[in-house]
């Protein structure tokens, strides 16, 4: 008799059997089943919502695919922000052709979200690795129409949904720092370390909050683990953000490092060094630990992308102990290892606009192209656009014809004239809905920082995109 029931009767039994503990393999799940997908064509819309919400954690059932493939066809029919959230929340991993339809949805009812709405459905979009810009700038501009108070779930999970689709927008995260500063307290070391996380991925320093994160960690330094501590002070370095407690904050930290650190992973560890070489605060234990060969001769025959970029802080930490450890003796990466040579035109193809235009204005600008250097990789892991050697009238010099300590392999042997200055120029690219310099903070510094201590004199060319208005 089951082709008597109504429709809404028997959507709610089918979504009842599992909870009575029938096998969905058995007669009665399967009878209501099929009848269901009998009078697929023929439900309700909201039935068909319910439908799916339902399957969802029943990935394996054969009703899914089908009530996927209706709610596509019908999704012009959807109605209200709570069923368009529901869906891209619940089902919109499961059918990309769906979730399409559900940001569109979403961007014409953007006004009518709640911030707990705009919330799940960036985390939905989060999750999904899916950067739909338009409605993202869509949920910005309404959250900050939103009152005060935003509450700390909906703070929280924003800024991981942002961090997660590297997503800016300068107000929204002013507005996170600022609301979620009074709530700190009320985080666990875990949530503190996501946050400070968050932030450094989206390059956004706001100090007061940093200041509070760092304080955060000194009262409640008990119960931090050094996982959590790792965390925050590689988010520092890539803010080139220091403490004011800076002196408290860092002898906390060495002191929950001591005897913890051979049982951190190699790139945990090289992270964790490189951010103190950035803030200044590597000790010479920590750099022993990760330029001995045996910590890194196993990096170096990995070829993964983690691995490579384990290495070139490396690299960058052996110019750090090198340049800016007075009394350290040794171990350092081998020299054969490091590779800074100047490549000339090898990677002209893959030059941007502005490496371009450097090459063909410096030559004419110096008079002749054997004067400069160009697409020089050094020793120290920075990239240089051009290098020149100046005399002490400022006027050009062959390059090759004078040692380069900064190279592996040096073309001249003189060595520079007195007086003489070596001037390297540098560029840095921004991409879109970022501020001048957000990206580089912390290893803009180590940059420049080493380069000076190596004898360059710096000169600095930027290229800011900006995308059209919204």
């Amino acid at each position: 008799q089951i082709s008597q029931v109504w429709n809404a009767t028997l959507v709610q039994v089918l979504r009842a059997l599992p909870v009575l503990g029938l096998p969905r393999s058995g007669r009665q799940v399967r009878s209501v089943e099929q009848e269901v997908l009998w009078r697929l064509r023929r439900l309700p819309l909201r039935q068909l919502v319910q439908l799916a919400e339902h399957l969802a954690g029943h990935r394996d059932s054969p009703l899914l695919p089908e009530v996927l493939r209706k709610l596509e066809l019908r999704w012009t029919e959807l109605e209200g922000t709570r069923t368009v959230v529901t869906l891209m929340a619940k089902v919109g991993h499961l059918a990309p052709a769906l979730m399409e339809r559900l940001e569109d949805k979403a961007l014409e009812l953007a006004e009518q979200l709640d911030a707990d709405e705009i919330r799940r459905v960036a985390v939905a979009l989060a999750l999904q690795q899916r950067r739909c810009v338009p409605l993202l700038r869509a949920l910005s501009y309404h959250l900050l129409q939103k009152p005060p108070e935003l509450g700390l779930p909906v703070l929280t999970d924003l800024l991981f949904a942002y961090s997660k689709l590297n997503f800016q927008q300068p107000q929204v995260l002013h507005r996170l720092s600022l609301e979620l500063q009074p709530h700190l307290g009320a985080l666990t070391p875990a949530q503190v370390s996501r946050c400070a996380r968050s932030f450094a991925a989206l390059r956004w320093l706001s100090r007061p909050l940093a200041e509070s994160i760092a304080q955060y960690s000194l009262d409640n330094s008990r119960d931090m683990s050094v996982a959590h501590l790792c965390g925050i002070v590689v988010s520092f370095a890539r803010l080139n953000f220091q403490p004011s407690s800076g002196e408290e904050f860092f002898s906390m930290l060495h002191e929950q490092l001591q005897g913890q650190v051979q049982q951190l992973d190699p790139h945990v560890l090289t992270d964790v060094v490189w951010s103190l070489c950035v803030l200044q605060q590597a000790q010479h234990p920590y750099l022993r630990q990760v330029l001995a060969p045996d910590f890194h001769t196993r990096l170096r025959g990995d070829a993964s992308p983690r691995a490579q970029s384990s290495w070139l802080k490396l690299v960058h930490v052996n110019a750090t102990a090198r340049l800016e450890a007075p009394g350290y003796r040794g171990p350092f990466l081998p020299p054969e290892a490091l590779g800074g040579d100047g490549d000339g035109d090898k990677d002209k193809d893959k030059a941007t606009p502005l490496q371009r235009g450097l090459r063909e204005a410096l030559p004419g600008a110096l008079g002749g192209r054997d004067l400069g250097r160009y697409d020089v990789r050094t020793v120290f892991g920075w990239d240089i656009d051009a290098e020149v050697v100046l005399d002490r009238d400022n006027k050009p010099l062959p390059v090759g014809d004078f040692t380069a300590p900064h190279l592996s392999h040096s073309e001249g042997t003189k060595p520079l004239p007195p007086g003489a200055k070596r001037v390297a120029f540098v560029r840095w690219e921004f991409p879109q809905f970022s501020s001048r310099g957000r990206e580089l903070l912390g290893r803009g510094a180590l940059a420049r920082r080493h380069l000076r201590r190596a004898g360059f004199l710096l000169v600095e060319v930027s290229w800011e995109t900006r995308a059209p208005p919204a």
